[in-house]
């Protein structure tokens, strides 16, 4: 570090409120969620801490299926995952834009949206019945390259050890530059 004329250390700039990153972060999540009209359709939203998502689908009538059971739909249940795997590559790209500045959210709001990944193939396990409650969901890529992602989801209601069902997908990335 050089010193200035006076000989003492130049002044650093004061770190940004965590408040402020909190809010440009949750503005960014937003907009990326709000550019998935399906999710909102269903009513999807999602928790954020740090880095990691969790979706929540809150229960609805129309979600159900089967009336007798009563169970939600697996068109509904599969809809869930895979908005939530592709959210999830989203934001892992939107994340390190958010970052390092060459994104804002306000360029979001304003239409500047990234593309989103397009599904190859999904596969999903129902493993038990979605009973009429929230449910939550968590995507973790196995893989992410420039043209080519994988994804694990996982969705469960009372009980995260107790999935109800999960799903594996792969997925076209779209180029960074467009």
């Amino acid at each position: 570090m050089s010193r200035s004329r006076s000989g003492s250390l130049p002044r650093r700039a004061a770190p940004e409120p965590v408040q402020v990153i909190k809010q440009r972060r949750d503005a960014a999540l937003a907009a990326l969620v709000g550019a998935v009209p399906y999710a909102g359709f269903l009513g999807i939203t999602f928790d954020r801490r740090g880095d990691e998502l969790t979706a929540v689908l809150p229960f609805s009538e129309m979600l159900i299926g089967n009336s007798m059971l009563p169970a939600l739909h697996g068109g509904a249940t599969a809809s869930f995952l895979e908005v939530t795997a592709i959210i999830e590559l989203a934001w892992n790209r939107v994340w390190q834009e958010i970052e390092n500045g060459t994104l804002t959210p306000e360029e979001m709001a304003g239409g500047k949206m990234p593309r989103l990944p397009k599904t190859i193939d999904f596969t999903i396990d129902y493993l038990r019945s979605g009973l009429p409650r929230d449910a939550y969901a968590r995507a973790r890529i196995n893989r992410s390259g420039r043209r080519y992602a994988s994804v694990h989801v996982e969705a469960w209601q009372d009980n995260r050890a107790r999935l109800f069902a999960q799903a594996t997908g792969h997925f076209l990335m779209p180029p960074r530059d467009g």
